[in-house]
């Protein structure tokens, strides 16, 4: 599975943030290895560099093999809250369509 971190210009992006999050999306997701090509992670902040609550977004895109692409969206005080809680989104997503492949 590959895994891809975008940033915006008001996100700190630094290896380690890259490297933070791209562990953190191959260990929560490395179940669905065999059905997911690629992983895209958006990291933004919609207000630059105002200080306002859930300012931060982040969008997960997985490339499911053979399916149309699944995005979830989060938004958060925090990058981290956001991630996580976008992360939790797309695992959900994911468990439902291996439930539904398997099903065919």
């Amino acid at each position: 599975m590959l895994v891809q971190i975008h940033t915006d210009k008001n996100i700190e992006g630094g290896s380690r943030f890259s490297e933070f999050f791209t562990n953190e999306i191959k260990n929560e997701l490395a179940r669905f290895d065999e059905i997911v090509t690629r992983i895209e992670v958006h990291v933004t902040d919609e207000n630059a560099s105002k200080s306002s609550p859930n300012d931060k977004k982040v969008v997960i895109e997985a490339r499911v093999e053979k399916k149309k692409p699944i995005a979830v969206t989060a938004h958060g005080d925090t990058v981290e809250k956001a991630f996580f809680e976008a992360l939790e989104k797309v695992t959900r997503v994911l468990d439902t369509a291996v439930e539904k492949i398997k099903e065919h």
